[in-house]
């Protein structure tokens, strides 16, 4: 490997538009949030696009990581690259690798300081590209601004409310203008849909990301304040204290706060392929229009398409909903890394390449891609027509970044009244529980801290219950099942709930009777669901089944019933966390799939906290 050496980037103009020292009110979220996202396997998920390989072609390698949807445009824009101007000027080739790392995992290797965490030298990257400036501003902060250079931003997309086709028709698309009071509306009437004329749909369901996590929940919040206020420029912190009962009632309609959009999308995707195209699952979901755009071509999740794969587009399409009030707008930069490992041969490539991204050959390749082009002039292409729902004029009004004390007055205000939530905790002590995770805790061990350490992320008025579950015990819950904790408002019982699972250190451990446990807490939490709240169950199990009476499929069945098309008022939501190498992630995926939950992958178990607390960002 050459000698490494610091090298700045060549100079660029950022255009990120809120940074993480805004978020003051939520400094403790951002910073557990930044550190978990997509952590939760043992490795980094890094790999390169394309079907290439990093085999020496004798001109300086220039390794790009990215989010997972710019990867396929970048690959493009590379080859584009080796026939510009800009690399003709270069003293010798060179070759741009973009490599799929999310951009959570990125934020947390650099912040952590030392070498980039992969063996293969070859795929450490020169360049960075995650999904917006937030991730670049964190790592700012959190290690130093030369360590990330200047990003710049060469694409951008908005942020808009994605639709199924036939639930816009009924709000009148596409002829009507539908602004965020219209959701609001259908939010606050207790006819949900009804109050449109379509009853059998049941209530209006938002999904939307967490803000603490997500530039495009954040985006959410702050549109929200703009459509109460009336205004379009020139928010204050006075106007957001002022739209706080409007965003209140919005939040109401909201399902749960997830950490990605492509979750909630691949939900609705399987459902709609599954089912008869429609669904009770969600009425609107808060997302990019690049998301939207890969939505309806097949590609739910946004992952890199590789060679010779064929997409499935959905049975019905989301329409985008460009609200009247306006819309926010995502960035997404590209950067030098001042980083150690970087030589200045391919730091000069680097800028060479950034350099090149904001012209207008490059400009033209990214619409067939989904994004929309810095330059308002240039051709959207055939991708942005009605035929993938999205509108090539829309938005017709752009929000501008409202000042630092208003973004934080936002983040602040969401905190305190955002959905209530209502959680029973239902964690598995049978005797694999016993087991080291190789840092000197216990399977069980980190099941505990992980629990304890989410109490943090809930209010005093949150509901939050505990039970656990193995063979040879009984309570007033039934038997296999002890109660450590009734589902009742937190209020300051934080100390005495840590007291009652550091109690489970001592507690007999046998089988595992995980579909009875479940179906009991099910019981549980659909006697006391209330609409007003985010009614969930979190399961935690290491194992497989070896003691139910009931069987999956039955179980499956009876959690489901509820979730079906015009669904029930109150949901109950189920988030697994597969918890160690023997857990059963197949049951597990499908019992959360049957409530419109999310499972979560802790095969290492040594995160289990950090797992925790992610799947507590979804309420």
């Amino acid at each position: 490997m050459p000698a490494r050496s610091r090298r700045s980037p060549a100079d660029s103009t950022p255009l990120a538009w809120i940074r993480p020292r805004l978020l003051a009110g939520a400094a403790v979220l951002v910073a557990s949030a930044v550190s978990l996202t997509g952590c939760f396997g043992a490795d980094p998920v890094v790999e390169e696009s394309g079907g290439g390989d990093f085999a020496d072609d004798g001109c300086t390698s220039v390794v790009v990581a990215t989010s997972s949807e710019k990867v396929n445009m970048l690959d493009a824009l590379a080859d584009a690259f080796k026939e510009s101007s800009q690399h003709e000027q270069l003293a010798e080739c060179a070759t741009i690798h973009p490599i799929n790392v999310s951009s959570g995992d990125a934020t947390r290797f650099l912040t952590a300081g030392g070498d980039w965490p992969d063996d293969d030298t070859r795929r450490w990257p020169t360049m960075w590209s995650p999904a917006s400036t937030v991730w670049t501003d964190r790592v700012a902060a959190a290690a130093s601004a030369s360590l990330v250079g200047e990003p710049a931003s060469f694409t951008h997309t908005p942020v808009v409310f994605g639709v199924p086709e036939t639930m816009a028709k009924a709000l009148g698309w596409p002829g009507a203008e539908i602004g965020i009071a219209d959701f609001e509306a259908l939010c606050q009437d207790p006819a949900g849909w009804a109050s449109v004329g379509k009853p059998l749909w049941g209530s209006f369901k938002i999904s939307k990301t967490n803000p603490n996590t997500s530039t495009t929940g954040l985006s959410a919040i702050l549109m929200q304040s703009y459509e109460a206020s009336g205004k379009t420029a020139d928010l204050t912190a006075a106007d957001v204290a002022a739209a706080a009962e409007f965003s209140r009632v919005f939040e109401e309609c909201v399902i749960h706060y997830g950490d990605t959009t492509g979750k909630v999308l691949t939900r609705l995707y399987d459902e709609t392929q599954n089912g008869a195209g429609g669904s009770g699952y969600v009425s609107a979901v808060a997302l990019e229009e690049t998301s939207l755009l890969n939505y309806n071509q097949g590609n739910p999740d946004s992952h890199t398409v590789q060679p010779g794969e064929t997409l499935t587009p959905p049975k019905e399409k989301l329409v985008a909903v460009y609200p009247s009030g306006g819309s926010m707008w995502s960035d997404n930069p590209i950067t030098v890394l001042g980083a150690d490992w970087v030589t200045p041969e391919q730091a000069e490539a680097g800028a060479a390449f950034a350099a090149f991204l904001q012209t207008d050959a490059a400009q033209k390749i990214l619409p067939e891609y989904g994004f929309r082009p810095l330059d308002a002039s240039v051709p959207l292409g055939d991708l942005f027509t009605a035929a993938y729902g999205v509108d090539p004029a829309g938005p017709a009004v752009t929000l501008p970044k409202p000042a630092v004390d208003v973004v934080s007055a936002a983040i602040d205000q969401w905190t305190q009244i955002r959905k209530p939530s209502s959680v029973l905790e239902v964690i598995d002590i049978s005797g694999s529980m016993d087991e080291a995770i190789g840092d000197g805790r216990s399977k069980l061990d980190g099941a505990i801290e992980g629990a304890q350490a989410t109490l943090g992320h809930f209010r005093s008025s949150d509901e939050v219950g505990v039970w656990a579950f193995t063979t040879g015990v009984e309570s007033e819950a039934g038997q296999n099942i002890v109660v450590l904790r009734d589902v009742e408002p937190l209020a300051s019982d934080r100390e005495s709930v840590d007291s009652s699972l550091d109690d489970l250190r001592f507690a007999h451990r046998d089988g595992t009777p995980l579909y009875d446990a479940i179906a009991a807490a099910y019981d549980e939490m659909m006697a006391r669901a209330q609409p007003g709240r985010i009614n969930a169950i979190v399961l935690l199990s290491d194992g497989q089944d070896t003691d139910s009476e009931i069987s999956l499929d039955s179980l499956v069945a009876k959690i489901g019933a509820s979730s079906k098309e015009g669904g029930d008022d109150a949901p109950v939501r189920i988030f697994p966390i597969a918890y160690g190498e023997g857990a059963d992630t197949g049951a597990l995926q499908r019992i959360a799939e049957a409530t419109g939950g999310q499972w979560f992958d802790a095969s290492d178990a040594a995160k289990i906290d950090l797992v925790f607390a992610s799947v507590i960002n979804n309420f």
